[in-house]
């Protein structure tokens, strides 16, 4: 587990070069919809969960975060833009959490997702959807769902703007 991460030499030039980027479509689409995307775990024992909550600092401070193995938790995706907020989706079969693998991001995205937009009137081809690396948004199956839905406009490790 990482708990202290620094930004390398490369990352500030990488990160330039997306914000110019960005700026270009807002500039060149007036009506591009940038919708950024994500998942949590929200443990009921109010433990926090290390992969969204980052402390930054020059010195590690070497503390150590015990919770139990198997605590209660929701999972729960969300998309925001200047649409609003989209959700919550909590990942759940039976009113139990369930992990978020390929096939669950996949229903969700079909189930939830596409519908919600529809609903909102949101046309697809004005939507820049980002979203991250984790391994069951980027399986090939799941790239291949979310491609088909925002073709040339995916913001993501692996998509068309990374």
């Amino acid at each position: 587990m990482m708990i202290v991460q620094t930004l390398n030499e490369g990352d500030y030039q990488q990160r330039l070069a997306f914000a110019e980027l960005m700026l270009e479509i807002i500039e060149e689409h007036e009506d591009a919809i940038i919708m950024m995307s994500d998942e949590a775990h929200f443990h009921l024992n109010g433990s926090v969960n290390k992969q969204n909550f980052r402390y930054w600092a020059p010195q590690n401070p070497h503390e150590v975060h015990e919770r139990p193995l198997h605590s209660p938790k929701l999972t729960v995706w969300c998309a925001i833009g200047k649409v609003g907020v989209i959700g919550p989706y909590f990942f759940e079969e039976n009113g139990i959490t369930t992990t978020v693998n390929s096939a669950r991001y996949i229903d969700m995205i079909n189930n939830f997702l596409e519908p919600e937009l529809r609903s909102r009137r949101i046309n697809n081809q004005n939507v820049w959807f980002q979203k991250d690396g984790a391994t069951a948004h980027t399986a090939t199956a799941a790239m291949a769902v979310v491609r088909a839905m925002f073709p040339d406009r995916l913001i993501s490790r692996c998509g068309d703007v990374p």
